[in-house]
Order: C-alpha cells, then sequence, then structure tokens
C-alpha cells in the first residue's frame, strides 16, 4: 500500500511499477465506486430468453488470472462494504471470493501469484476518505512516499517527456519545488504546494504547445484562493511564476519574504 500527501505521484509510482513487470495488469479505482459489490462479485441481471443470471465483475476475472498485478486505487475513498469483500481475498491464510449473488455461491480462490498494490491517503486533512480498517491495513506492507524534491521532481518529468528542453522542464520542477518549500514555512503565503499530479499535467501541456504561463493559468492558479487581491494566494503563486519565467529565478521573492 503507498500512502503519503495527495498529489505526490502514488498512483503513477504504483502504475510504473505494474508496467515494468510486464504481468497481467487490472486497475480499481475504489474511490469511483458506487456500488462494491457490483464491482467487486457481479450483477444480476435479466432477459427474456435467459431469465435471471449472474454476471461475474471484472475484478472475479482478475483474481483468476495467475501472476496478475491489481491496483486497488483511493482504497480510503472506497465504501466499507469493499473492505469487508476484499478481507478475505488479501488474507494470505484465506485469499478467497464468495459469490454471493450467484447461484451456486462459489467460493473463488485467488489464483497463484496474484499481487495486489494499493494507494491510500490516510490522515483528518482529506476529506471524503475513511479512517482504514485496522485489520486491512495490516493485510499490506505500507509504503509512505515523501513529495519529490527538485531533482527528483525534474528526473520524473524528463523520464515522462523525453523530447522536452531541460531548461524548460527545469522550470516546472524548480516552481513545484518553490510552492512547497513555502507552503511548509511557519508563516505561508500559501496553503498548499503544487503536486506532481500538476506538474506532470503541465509538462503535457507544454508538450502539446502550451507556454509555461498558459499552463500555469490553467493547472496551477485555479487550486489557490483569489480572495484579498495583491495578497492573496493565487498572485503569490502568480508571482513565483512570472518572477521564474522572466528571470529563471525567484531568489529575490523569498529572500524579501525571509526579511
Amino acid at each position: 500500500m503507498m500512502t503519503g500527501q495527495a498529489g505526490c505521484g502514488k498512483t503513477l509510482a504504483a502504475k510504473s511499477l505494474i508496467n515494468s513487470l510486464d504481468r497481467p495488469e487490472f486497475y480499481f479505482n475504489l474511490g469511483a465506486t458506487q456500488d462494491p459489490r457490483s464491482t467487486l462479485i457481479g450483477n444480476v441481471h435479466y432477459n427474456k430468453q435467459k431469465g435471471t443470471f449472474f454476471s461475474e465483475s471484472l475484478f472475479v476475472k482478475a483474481i483468476q488470472t495467475e501472476n496478475a498485478v491489481i491496483l486497488l486505487d483511493e482504497l480510503t475513498r472506497a465504501h466499507p462494504d469493499a473492505w469487508n469483500i476484499l478481507m478475505p481475498v488479501l488474507d494470505q491464510g484465506q485469499r478467497y471470493l464468495r459469490l454471493d449473488e450467484s447461484d451456486g455461491q462459489e467460493t473463488i480462490k485467488v489464483a497463484s501469484g496474484v499481487t495486489f498494490i494499493a494507494t491510500a491517503n490516510i490522515g483528518n486533512e482529506y476529506t471524503a476518505t475513511r479512517q482504514l480498517d485496522k485489520a486491512l491495513l495490516d493485510r499490506f506492507t505500507v509504503i509512505e512516499m515523501d513529495l519529490l524534491n527538485q531533482e527528483e521532481e525534474f528526473g520524473l518529468l524528463k523520464y515522462l517527456f523525453p523530447t522536452l528542453e531541460d531548461e524548460v522542464l527545469n522550470q516546472v520542477s524548480n516552481i513545484t519545488h518553490l510552492t512547497r518549500v513555502e507552503a511548509e514555512t511557519e508563516n505561508a503565503r500559501i496553503s498548499s504546494g503544487v503536486s506532481t499530479r500538476t506538474s506532470v499535467e503541465i509538462s503535457g501541456l507544454l508538450f502539446d504547445g502550451f507556454s509555461l504561463l498558459e499552463s500555469a493559468d490553467i493547472t496551477i492558479y485555479p487550486q489557490y484562493d483569489n480572495t484579498g487581491g495583491v495578497d492573496s494566494e493565487r498572485t503569490f503563486v502568480k508571482q513565483i511564476v512570472q518572477k521564474f519565467v522572466s528571470d529563471n529565478s525567484s531568489d529575490e521573492l523569498f529572500n524579501e519574504h525571509d526579511a
């Protein structure tokens, strides 16, 4: 289970790990699941020819695929019913799923080599999340992910967008890093830094031909409050972006703040 601040790259890291394994892969966004039984077990349907019949979910197929890697994204946003269904599936001593909706109520064994990777936002600051059941948490090895530093952020962006100029990617990674540094100061003028998710989005727009200022206008500025005019969070972030774009440095801005 990968945990960490929102936007630190948990899902991206998990997907990169899965891609590197060259194994059958399945993705389930549990945070977007309104009906966990339908997603994880299946549905009962009816038509005139067959009458009532049970249709298994993709998850049932996934756990029966040998050596599959199954990504359970946004686990803390899932309904508790999903957790109850997953308990025996994830338990090393059980590893089964009971199809309660099917006629025979079959018990499906998890195939050999099936691996589960999950992402979760753990903490009271995350709205629409639930505190994970301790028994469910114990079924995972938890890896806490930190936000990337400037060098790591640049390396990630270069890996994802190798054709973009280093200077441009350095601008993105530095702007991202400076917002995070500011957000961690005692008298911070912004409540949060720019996430890795956003820096990837910016780079994608740059790849598509947008300018850095246009990309920031689309992806960064809407995340910050405009209340207060020149003293607002949005104005401060705009200063970071504009000064960095103009002279490749925001030292003056931060020196002024420190003073």
